[in-house]
């Protein structure tokens, strides 16, 4: 019983793993050039990207592809 107990802890353990959450560490609000707050994100691809406002959250949505590489490009600056 405790053996698969532990089986079945193990498995929900490892899916909740493939589940999370990157932050996309983004600064500035790819959509305005903005400087971003940490309040307004959107999750794409599993990665949470920093957005200035509620109206840059919109524009995300609707075009996520676009909006992500510009973040990810601000992010690869800093490495």
């Amino acid at each position: 019983m405790i053996r698969i107990l532990a089986i079945i802890m193990f498995v929900l353990f490892i899916a909740a793993a493939a589940h999370a959450l990157t932050d996309a560490g983004n600064k500035i609000c790819p959509v305005t050039g903005e400087a971003v707050d940490g309040k307004n994100t959107y999750v794409y691809k599993g990665k949470s990207y920093n957005l200035c406002c509620p109206m840059c959250v919109g524009a995300f949505e609707k075009n996520p592809e676009k909006y992500s590489v510009i973040a990810d490009k601000e992010t690869a600056k800093k490495k």
